[in-house]
């Protein structure tokens, strides 16, 4: 297990901060992604900055705020409240892909690695294929989140009471995992044996594909607003607590009758986790503004960041997981080369 060049002893006690590039955004940020090795840092409202190093370019992508975002590393996908649902790629380029007919917001957005999109507003979820052809889907209520499989056309729409799984491309009629609340974000495993949402409620569901088995997994104290696997795919990291909450699916059953791990404890609640792609490390940042690489193996802890006061809104690796970048709520932000 590599410790980033960091000898073991040294893991949970040493600090990167002096490595980290300021980032000079402006603005607050909602969330970051990488296209290759340039950070795309999506602001609540309108404009996108693309930061290389400390050189940055802010990018006018919406006539107003921006309420969702996602990435395939070729391009950032996002939905605003001005009904259009917008691309962006590292060289600036911006797209034009689709306009609500009734200008209703676009609040969730989905990418698959084929190059299809989905994206939904209001109780309308919408999937467009790689040739372009569009079809749509109406859910009970409210779209709350969206994931597509890890492989095969399947999209998992998350509403009140439940995950509706669809099949775009077949006229199967859609499966229905029911679970009463209300579902927001939902993410596949990477083996596509399970499906997990995190709940209004400050809780995650889950289901076994397989037989659609439920999995509870309570006690948090805060509602889990992001979830990230690790490298392996062994677990599952959340925030919602005052450290990282990590369910175990490497078994067949999934975190059924299991204990997480909960690493990296801290006086302040954990806001975002990113598992790093290569490594079973992630970093995670807190409501206080710390910010952390933590080794799942032993919980050796590395500082990236003091704490700054305002929560950290946004965390992202590049594909190689050399790059780490970071924004807090009050746009305070960076970029950490390992």
């Amino acid at each position: 297990m590599s410790n980033f060049g960091l000898p073991p002893e040294e893991a949970s006690i040493v600090s990167v901060t002096d490595r980290v590039t300021k980032v000079a955004l402006n603005a607050p940020a909602s969330a970051v992604h990488f296209l290759g090795d340039v950070a795309a840092f999506v602001g609540t409202e309108e404009n996108v900055t693309l930061a290389t190093g400390g050189e940055t370019n802010a990018v006018a992508v919406h006539g107003g705020g921006i309420l969702c975002s996602a990435s395939d590393g070729e391009r950032v996908v996002m939905g605003g409240d001005d009904g259009k649902l917008v691309s962006l790629d590292a060289k600036s380029n911006v797209e034009a892909l689709a306009t609500d007919a009734k200008r209703r917001w676009i609040d969730n957005v989905a990418l698959h690695t084929d190059g299809a999109v989905a994206w939904s507003a209001g109780k309308t979820a919408f999937v467009r294929n790689p040739k372009g052809d569009e079809k749509s889907l109406d859910v009970p209520s409210t779209v709350g989140g969206l994931a597509f499989a890890p492989k095969g056309v399947r999209l998992a729409v998350a509403h009140y009471n439940g995950v509706t799984l669809w099949f775009p491309n077949m006229g199967a009629k859609p499966e229905f995992l029911e679970w009463k609340g209300s579902h927001l974000g939902v993410t596949f495993s990477a083996d596509n044996r399970f499906l997990v949402t995190s709940m209004h409620e400050s809780a995650l569901h889950g289901w076994r594909l397989a037989d659609s088995r439920h999995m509870r997994m309570t006690g948090y104290p805060a509602r889990v607003r992001s979830m990230s696997w690790s490298a392996s795919g062994k677990f599952l990291a959340t925030s919602g607590s005052d450290s990282v909450i990590l369910w175990p699916f490497a078994s067949k059953d999934g975190p059924m009758g299991k204990e997480p791990l909960m690493l990296a404890p801290l006086q302040a609640k954990a806001t975002v986790v990113a598992c790093n792609p290569k490594e079973e490390v992630f970093a995670v940042g807190y409501s206080d503004g710390t910010i952390l690489m933590v080794r799942i193996e032993d919980g050796a802890e590395i500082l990236v960041r003091r704490n700054a006061g305002e929560p950290v809104a946004a965390l992202a690796w590049n594909a190689k997981g050399s790059l780490l970048a970071f924004a807090s709520e009050d746009g305070d932000a960076g970029l950490l080369t390992l």
